[in-house]
């Protein structure tokens, strides 16, 4: 079981298969600094490789989300002395965001995101990476940046590959506000719930389906999603096949395939989702 680093900006509690990070900067919305950057970054690294592990639950302290990037590291960052291309503070500060948020992106793990208040900026797009968006009553989606004379470079990608182009340049041309019904319309949801109560159950309903699936599988299946649309697609539905071909031999095919013919849950199904760490 992976040790979690320390984190000034985040919480972090381990339940069974789940991890639960919370953006926890209530004071800013949980806008997004480098340290907050960093931090995410440091845990999607560490938990990679723990097998054990198989979803994050992504969620902000005190009925938001995220507000966006930290107006004080935009400061720090005019402060200093102008670099050329890769050395320019501002490059940098916006960069590592994009690299985070590729990582947690092309994450093995099932990402949850759990959307509250304001999602806005880097929040929307860390929404945009999740594998399934959970949204409560006061949730409000916006990409405020050419409103603010800069633009959603990081962002705007997965946004797109999100809901697609001609509703990205609606929203991040106009800086428009998106809400509940229409989130959901767009894409941008998977689920609206109406309370506190509805939403805690949609997401124990969400950790129970992932411990029902097996890991590997869902990894793999996980990457395979990814390739869509940037491969011929003769050539990666012959990888699939062969990918198909060995986890029907492998120990999860044959474990899937016995559990069926058995009627009883598969082995990846028994584990303590009651586990806290």
């Amino acid at each position: 079981m992976t040790d979690l680093p320390h984190c000034d900006t985040l919480a972090l509690v381990r339940q069974g298969h789940a991890l639960h990070i919370t953006l926890n900067r209530p004071q800013a919305r949980n806008a997004m600094s480098l340290a907050m950057v960093a931090e995410l970054s440091a845990v999607f690294s560490r938990i990679e490789a723990d097998d054990t592990l198989r979803a994050v639950v992504l969620r902000g302290a005190d009925g938001h989300f995220c507000a966006g990037g930290d107006i004080k590291d935009m400061a720090g960052a005019r402060s200093l002395p102008a670099g050329e291309g890769d050395q320019d503070p501002f490059y940098r500060l916006n960069r590592a965001f994009g690299h985070m948020i590729q990582q947690a992106n092309e994450s093995s793990k099932v990402v949850i995101a759990v959307l509250e208040g304001a999602v806005m900026g880097g929040g929307f797009g860390l929404a945009c990476i999740s594998d399934v968006a959970i949204g409560g009553p006061t949730v409000t989606f916006a990409l405020p940046e050419t409103s603010l004379g800069v633009i959603p470079a990081q962002i705007a990608p997965f946004v797109v590959e999100r809901i697609g182009l001609t509703q990205t340049r609606r929203l991040a041309l106009l800086g428009s506000k998106v809400k509940g019904n229409e989130a959901l319309q767009l894409g941008l949801l998977h689920q609206l719930c109406g309370d506190g109560d509805e939403l805690d159950t949609a997401i124990a309903t969400a950790l129970d389906r992932v411990r029902h699936c097996a890991p590997q599988a869902t990894a793999n299946t996980k990457r395979l999603l990814h390739r869509v649309g940037k491969e011929p697609m003769g050539a990666l539905l012959d990888d699939a096949a062969a990918q198909f071909a060995a986890a029907v031999r492998g120990p999860e095919g044959a474990e899937g395939t016995m559990a069926f013919v058995q009627k009883r849950p598969p082995a990846w199904a028994d584990i303590d989702t009651a586990d806290n760490h």
